[in-house]
């Protein structure tokens, strides 16, 4: 303390300048008077210049003060204060834009010395982190079982949603475990098991007609997986059968439209060769399925088969109407078992077809199945002690009465389903405890972080193969293309985009739909149905998908001059010449700019509207998120709701009420970030559509970024995010990366890593695939950590020692 006592004394100034000088010292003694000299010389003027006067000698403006501090060691050991000062000096948002501004390399040199100074970071050797111990969310247990045993389980209706950390799904610190999901884990893994295994013997064969197949109308534009309640329809399709006999039909359909019970019916007919075959009523059903089964004699060849569907009871007054959602035909025959045939599933677990009868050959089928099933499942070789285990389990229940060789191999698969190892993501290292200690993730671990990235699911033969042969990361590029090419990739565009940028909510959101489109209930329904909000999400993860795939800069993501549209959303849109229900990429007239960039898409203006009304402050809110990555701080409590204002004025616009509404001091400085760009939005409703007028006043769209970038309209704002804020947009996509594929939110000393990511995809001018390459190639995918903070290495403290620092 009376090292401190003289400091108190000195000008408030002065007082600043020893303390931060002292952050340099060695904790020994003094530094060389020539490393103060280079502090006094290169940091200290820097915050001198441009943030005391705010920030110090007294001065506390927004709450935030440099100074303060009772000690040298309270101030160093703030990290949180000092990434507060880096993010807002790394996003240009201090100082603010009116205000004198640092020079570049300034800037950059006050960063580089927060980084190796105070977080104590090399940039050689970036800190990976660590992730906890990590459970599959229900995507990953879905994918899993569906490419582990070809069997489709509902993940949603047997487990609870999953919780979220970081805007995504995939965060092990909130993937927890409780016993009651534990066993309803045990439940699904039996259930999942009398799919996967079958009864010994070949069994009657079950064909499998999907809906699609079934088209209506002589253009055959649509098809049976949408069919309204209130139009008269017949889809038909064909289906060829090789042993012609007497067949089980069983229609498997879903009644769509509505979360809430209503009045509407229809009735669905199934014939088959113009012969009635079954037929029933329909309606709203809280059930996932309805199926509607039948039997009839099918012939050897093509068989004609049609659904008809009749309207039967309108909805009533405020109910919405229905449509039929035919998913699937299961044809189950010869029923008198003419023939016979082991389904193509049982190949799945038992890949040399039935056992033989012989002990010795049967005892080595069961470790060979096994084994394959359990080194899949647990993502790398299983231990021959667990091996043991699982074959000792097998052939125990294979020797109960009632049972035989598969009833004891599902047995243990049901062992195997139930694992930690295979419902957990663990990563085996030495020295867990042992924060200074950085090891690289061993090649099966890598693959399986690679192909949950990628796949959302557990790796495949080849990556485990690669992995086994430890060739894994000298190959890490052509397994990212081979991934990315393969059509599971589609559950990364889904997964991730569907999170970040919000897509998964579109189909589910309210929105007053007859209020924006003016008209009444049953024609908004028709308009605004669940098809279209299927079509408005896939526009926004077709066009990720496709910057991807063509490895794109993702500034197009911003700025694209075209879009992905069917012939229903096209119309929505009303861009003409678009045919088809299939979704397919259109260029924008160049003459209008009410379109292109994913801030014109129906999917992130729904997300970011009340369901009566726009919402600047969530659309602002939503770019800086999302966009710059510039989140702003929580609202503070008791802020009246935006609707208070509009008793000032009868026919206020959004615009003014903004204004009445920012009269809270308290509001001030953070709506001053998200209105204007809200506001840019507000061509657009709730819906997406697009008008000019709102309460008979022309729409204002201009506004200024708090950096000072000015803007008249949607299309000049997506313009300058994608050219003077590229770097921000660059920063946060790396970001939300990053934290997708590593599953942990991101800390002060990931500062390093994420500049070198970000300064890949910088100058690779945005290319997509690039970003996942330099990701999958990162220090924090590639390597982990002790738990336990950071821990200085013997480079770090000769940063702490050296007092100017560049980058």
């Amino acid at each position: 303390m009376s090292f401190f006592l003289p400091i108190l004394i000195l000008p408030r100034r002065s007082a600043f300048a020893i303390l931060l000088a002292s952050a340099m010292l060695p904790a020994s003694g003094f530094a060389a008077a020539e490393k103060i000299s280079d502090f006094k010389k290169d940091i200290l003027p820097v915050l001198e210049d441009y943030c005391y006067d705010c920030h110090g000698e007294g001065t506390k403006k927004g709450g935030f003060a440099l100074d303060g501090f009772p000690s040298q060691e309270a101030q160093l050991g703030d990290i949180e204060h000092w990434y507060t000062i880096w993010k807002n000096l790394q996003s240009q948002l201090m100082p603010p834009s009116d205000e004198a501004q640092p020079k570049v390399e300034e800037r950059q040199r006050l960063l580089g010395w927060i980084e190796q100074a105070v977080f104590k970071l090399d940039p050689a050797n970036p800190d990976p982190g660590r992730v906890t111990i990590r459970r599959l969310n229900r995507a990953e247990y879905e994918n899993s079982i569906f490419d582990l045993l070809g069997v489709k389980f509902d993940a949603d209706d047997a487990f609870p949603a999953d919780d979220t950390g970081y805007g995504f799904d995939t965060i092990g610190d909130v993937l927890t475990i409780s016993p009651l999901l534990m066993e309803k884990y045990i439940e699904a893994a039996q259930d999942i098991v009398n799919q996967a295994v079958a009864e010994a013997g070949p069994r009657i064969p079950t064909l499998y007609v999907g809906g699609d197949r079934l088209k209506v109308g002589e253009e055959k534009k649509k098809n049976a997986r949408w069919l309204p309640f209130a139009d008269p329809a017949t889809a038909t399709g064909a289906h060829r059968i090789e042993h012609p006999g007497r067949y089980k039909i069983t229609v498997v359909m879903k009644a769509e439209g509505s979360k809430d019970a209503t009045s509407h019916t229809a009735k669905v007919g199934l014939s088959v060769a113009g012969r009635a075959v079954e037929s029933m009523k329909v309606g709203w059903e809280f059930r996932k399925e309805i199926k509607l089964v039948g039997e009839t004699d099918l012939v050897k060849g093509d068989n004609v088969f049609a659904l008809d569907v009749s309207p039967g009871d309108p909805p009533r007054e405020g109910e919405k109407q229905l449509n039929l959602n035919v998913t699937h035909l299961l044809l189950q025959g010869p029923l008198d078992g003419s023939h016979l045939e082991y389904p193509k599933q049982y190949f799945r677990v038992f890949p040399d077809g039935p056992p033989t009868e012989d002990a010795t050959a049967r005892s080595a089928y069961a470790r060979k199945i096994l084994r394959l099933l359990a080194d899949r499942a647990f993502r790398r070789p299983v231990d021959e002690a667990t091996l043991n285990r699982l074959v000792a389990l097998a052939e125990t229940t294979a020797k109960q009465p009632g049972m035989n060789f598969e009833s004891g191999i599902g047995q243990a698969l049901t062992a195997v389903l139930a694992a930690p190892r295979f419902l957990f993501r663990a990563e085996t290292q030495p020295e867990p405890n042992n924060a200074g200690r950085i090891v690289a993730i061993d090649e099966f671990a890598l693959a399986s972080r690679l192909s949950y990235f990628l796949w959302s699911s557990l790796p495949d033969d080849e990556l485990l193969k690669l992995a086994g042969e430890g060739k894994l990361r000298a190959s890490l590029r052509a397994q990212v293309d081979r991934l990315l090419a393969d059509p599971r990739s589609k559950r990364f565009v889904s997964n991730f985009v569907g999170q970040w940028l919000q897509t998964r909510d579109v189909e589910g959101i309210n929105v007053d739909v007859t209020r924006f489109l003016g008209v009444k209930n049953d024609e908004a329904y028709r308009i605004f149905n669940p098809r279209l909000r299927e079509a408005i999400r896939a526009e926004t993860e077709s066009l990720f998908s496709h910057l991807l795939a063509d490895n794109r800069s993702a500034l197009e993501l911003l700025t694209a001059d075209y879009t992905f549209l069917n012939e229903q959303l096209a119309t929505f849109y009303g861009i003409p010449d678009v045919k088809g229900t299939e979704m397919r990429k259109v260029s924008l007239p160049a003459e209008s700019p009410r379109r292109g960039g994913v801030l014109t898409h129906a999917s992130t203006l729904i997300v970011t509207s009340n369901p009566t009304r726009t919402s600047p402050v969530k659309r602002g809110l939503f770019i800086l998120e999302n966009i710059l990555g510039t989140p702003a701080p929580p609202a503070p409590p008791n802020v009246p709701e935006l609707e208070e204002t509009r008793k000032r004025g009868k026919n206020l616009t959004m615009r003014e009420m903004m204004v009445v509404h920012r009269e809270n001091a308290l509001c001030a400085s953070c709506h001053a970030r998200m209105d204007p760009l809200g506001l840019a939005l507000e061509n657009f409703t709730p819906l997406g559509t697009f008008r000019d007028n709102e309460r008979g006043k022309p729409i204002d769209t201009t506004g200024q970024l708090i950096t000072g970038e000015k803007f008249s309209s949607v299309a000049e704002l997506s313009q300058v995010l994608a050219t003077s804020r590229r770097d921000d947009f660059f920063r946060c996509l790396t970001e939300k990366l990053l934290i997708f594929a590593i599953g942990r939110g991101l800390e002060y000393y990931d500062t390093v890593t994420v500049d070198q990511l970000a300064k890949k995809l910088h100058d690779d001018n945005g290319a997509m695939r690039s970003a996942i390459y330099a990701i999958v190639e990162s220090a924090p995918f590639q390597k982990r950590r002790g738990d336990g903070p950071h821990v200085a290495t013997s480079a770090d403290n000769e940063s702490l020692r050296s007092a100017v620092t560049t980058r």
